[in-house]
């Protein structure tokens, strides 16, 4: 007489959809690991610009016509915080005086390394220009500006301002492109006398 061995019930459709939620959740929890460590890490930053020191070269004061024309030249540092490298292609150092461009030029697209600091120096030659509109007295100022602010009279001063803007982007584990910008002004004295620097502040 034989016995007939008793067979294994097939497995459950419950079964099935645990071991689906399981892997969803798993999937779902190393989802949120990556986005969290993209972002704490690798969340795109703007670089840092730092202007070090202004200098005149050469300057050339006309007190007939209230002119003046000079070299100006200006010095920076750029950190890239970002863990990718800043590659930066659309940027510009502008000089105004009484809210009007005297002077003006691209800078030279490059990269910065990731987490590292550039040194630039940039010059150009500024054209003769009125100090003043012909209706308006000649707009020089007694004060002069420093990195601590106003630091007192010291004669005759012509006050301007510098800007500096660098945009680009930064490429994320190679993947993803970020734009970053970065922008920063400075207020610069100058000694109608010399042309030399009395102050400045950024």
């Amino acid at each position: 007489m034989m016995i007939a061995k008793p067979q294994k019930p097939p497995p459950s459709g419950g079964t099935n959809l645990a071991s689906c939620l399981v892997a969803t959740i798993f999937l779902i929890f190393i989802l949120i690991a990556i986005f969290l460590v993209y972002f704490i890490l690798f969340r795109p930053q703007d670089p840092k610009i730092a202007v070090s020191a202004v200098q005149l070269p050469s300057f050339s004061f006309s007190a007939s016509n209230a002119t003046a024309n000079f070299t100006f030249s200006q010095y920076a540092s750029v950190t890239n915080p970002n863990r990718a490298t800043f590659s930066h292609y659309d940027s510009s150092l502008q000089l105004l005086y009484s809210g009007n461009q005297v002077g003006f030029m691209f800078i030279p697209a490059g990269t910065i390394e990731a987490q590292t600091t550039k040194y630039m120096a940039a010059t150009f030659h500024v054209q003769s220009f009125p100090l003043s509109p012909p209706s308006q007295p000649l707009s020089v100022g007694p004060a002069a500006v420093s990195n601590g602010g106003v630091i007192g009279r010291v004669g005759p001063a012509l006050e301007m301002e510098s800007r500096i803007s660098m945009a680009g982007r930064v490429r994320v584990l190679h993947l993803f492109s970020h734009h970053v910008e970065a922008k920063t002004r400075c207020r610069i004295a100058v000694s109608v006398t010399d042309g030399s620097i009395i102050g400045f502040h950024c």
